[in-house]
């Protein structure tokens, strides 16, 4: 007879929790490291209470093993939602946080955070409270009512954004579904936000539980090989480009295939351009490194893209700021081989599908070429060689500050930052300005330094990221760069990082506005409308004063240490006092505004944003004809 324990739901969820593990090349990890949890009527007596009742448990042993759920306390749902998102990058997607929530407006905070993560292809486990199964009272305090519906709650608005999603209405149904849950999170092709909505009676309803639940579980991560006929297609076609590029993505660092892309390209000589989501893939001095690629990428990678017969795809989704919507890839007859553990990644621009793992499939590509004896043209190494070499002049004259004691510009306080920082520092940022600067001039020395959210692009991510990630390596600087509009969207967290001690820095730059929508309005016609944090004048405009907001200040009234820099010189002592210090630490800078000072290089590739089709001002006009001339170079890949 198969032996039991009688168990409330939302326990028998938490110590379910506690017992699984992911393994991948024979490392094993725990696969729910904590949970987060901001709690209400909708789940303080269910999930809060089996909290208690097994986050303080310990297996015993010497020493004692940590406890079966560790808890962290959030000021924001959609915020402990990117703090679990950042841990589970830094942890490589074998391990995570759960985050729980009350129902209501609590739940519907998840929203953001939940389409992040499935976007990027982030695992993350939402245990929202939900109305009650039973209906004792109907409608009750925050139910939205559905008249034509009486099964729809508001937690309902999480399904579009979750690789899984279920409502948990009895207490047996959670078996398979929690298993479900766990299968989702830890598939590489399918994992994202995974929900389990918890009715609040539910959550507190006792049951039968069979013991064999609470086993210990482990969750393989495969790395599936390539099928033979696609990989003898595949080196068929880079055998026979003369101009091959590769694109690395995101995926690279999913897999943790950096090693054997490094070895396909010093194998090859392919140059390796990359995403936003794949840069750092190779050191910033690899020989075969050339930056980033798309419309914020270097010339280097840009002009490679343009001009590339063969486009070898590698963990990447082909976004449009990739693609340059359409325009980068320029060649005649340009085609692509796209190897990628998706198949829906792998036909993408009608492409040659290597379906494999990132690490499984480059090594057996290598194998393959390397058996051929096969290398690019030396006049292609040579070409790119030196294109790069000039495009890192560029680089050091955007970082360079002649004048130390006049206030910075954003890419002279990215080259301060630059030049303080090794390979053991994390840089976090998703939005705003920094992104396109970022990817075109930052140098990352190792696979994990550099961490752009811009699958998304949330502004908000990063001082959350940062927690998460510092969680997952507490031993590393760890750095959140945000611009003032992004900061002003999400602070809240500095809270947390005080209370338990968390020592991230925030590198806090006030450009006086939306900086990045402002440059991408005037290119389009819209004149910066809208854009600027300055006070409202006669005629309607935000075209006075700055507002005399001290973002400082608010730093410092969350309990963050904040040092204040007002010059190049200022700044570097600055960020070299944050980088030691060991609590969390502000360097607050102001910068020079882009419509006064030159910046970072111009973009090096279009994007598509459409411009009004008709209209009577001139900029909007201008915008225009140049927007149709970009858009007639956009080509479909058949």
């Amino acid at each position: 007879m198969t032996s039991t324990t009688r168990l409330t739901v939302a326990q028998a969820l938490v110590r379910f929790l506690s017992a699984q593990y992911t393994e991948r090349d024979g490392v094993r990890h725990r696969l729910i490291a904590a949970t987060w949890g901001i709690f209400g009527h909708g789940n303080v007596a269910g999930i809060g209470q089996a909290l208690v009742e097994y986050g303080t448990v310990s297996s015993g042993g010497t020493p004692p093993a940590p406890p079966a759920m560790p808890y962290h306390q959030g000021r924001n749902e959609q915020a402990m939602v990117h703090a679990a998102v950042g841990y589970a990058r830094q942890s490589g997607r074998l391990s995570t946080h759960a985050v729980t929530t009350s129902i209501g407006p609590g739940a519907t905070n998840l929203v953001t955070g939940a389409a992040l993560a499935t976007v990027n292809h982030l695992p993350v486990l939402l245990l929202p409270g939900d109305i009650f199964a039973t209906r004792p009272a109907d409608p009750v305090l925050q139910q939205l009512e559905v008249p034509y519906a009486g099964d729809v709650s508001v937690n309902d608005c999480l399904r579009p954004v979750s690789k899984y999603f279920d409502r948990i209405t009895r207490p047996e149904a959670l078996i398979p579904s929690a298993l479900n849950a766990m299968r989702v999170l830890t598939d590489p092709v399918e994992t994202g936000a995974v929900t389990l909505a918890l009715p609040q009676d539910v959550q507190a309803e006792a049951y039968d539980w069979p013991d064999d639940l609470f086993a210990e579980r482990i969750w393989a991560v495969r790395r599936p090989g390539a099928d033979p006929t696609e990989l003898a297609e595949a080196v068929r076609a880079i055998r026979s480009a003369h101009r091959p590029l590769v694109i690395a993505g995101g995926g690279v660092h999913h897999s943790r295939a950096e090693e054997a892309l490094a070895e396909f390209a010093e194998v090859t000589r392919i140059p390796v351009a990359s995403t936003q989501a794949g840069k750092g893939s190779l050191r910033f001095d690899h020989p075969q490194d050339v930056g980033g690629v798309g419309h914020t990428g270097t010339a280097t990678a840009d002009e490679l893209a343009r001009t590339a017969d063969l486009v070898i795809g590698v963990g990447t989704r082909y976004t449009d700021f990739t693609t340059a919507s359409g325009t980068l890839f320029a060649a005649d007859g340009v085609r692509f081989l796209n190897l990628n553990i998706a198949p829906y990644d792998g036909h993408k621009l009608a492409g040659t599908p290597l379906v494999a793992d990132a690490r499984s499939g480059l090594m057996e590509l290598t194998a393959a070429l390397d058996m051929h004896a096969h290398r690019v043209p030396a006049s292609y190494v040579t070409e790119y060689t030196e294109d790069k070499e000039r495009w890192e002049q560029r680089v050091d004259a955007c970082y360079e500050a002649d004048e130390p004691d006049v206030r910075p510009t954003q890419p002279q306080v990215l080259g301060v930052l630059d030049a303080i920082v090794d390979e053991t520092d994390v840089i976090i940022n998703a939005a705003g300005s920094l992104p396109g600067d970022l990817h075109k001039l930052w140098r990352a020395r190792s696979r994990d330094q550099y961490h752009l959210e811009y699958g998304y692009s949330c502004m908000g991510y990063e001082i959350p990221a940062a927690i998460g990630v510092k969680l997952a390596a507490p031993d590393r600087p760890v750095w959140a760069l945000v611009g003032d509009g992004t900061y002003l969207m999400m602070p809240t967290e500095i809270v947390t990082a005080v209370q338990e001690g968390i020592a991230i820095k925030v590198l806090l730059v006030q450009n006086h506005g939306y900086a990045s929508i402002g440059g991408l309005s005037e290119e389009t016609g819209a004149e910066r409308f809208g854009t600027a944090y300055r006070y409202r004048v006669e005629d309607g405009g935000f075209t006075g004063a700055p507002l005399p907001v001290d973002l400082a200040a608010n730093a410092a009234s969350l309990g963050m240490r904040v040092l204040r820099a007002k010059t190049v010189s200022d700044l570097r002592e600055a960020l070299a006092e944050a980088r030691t210090a060991d609590t969390p630490t502000c360097v607050y800078v102001e910068t020079q505004t882009a419509d006064t000072v030159s910046g970072a290089p111009p973009a090096q590739a279009w994007w598509d944003v459409p411009v009004a089709e008709t209209a009577t001002r001139p900029s909007a006009v201008k915008a225009r004809e140049l927007y149709e001339r970009h858009v007639s170079t956009r080509r479909r890949h058949l």
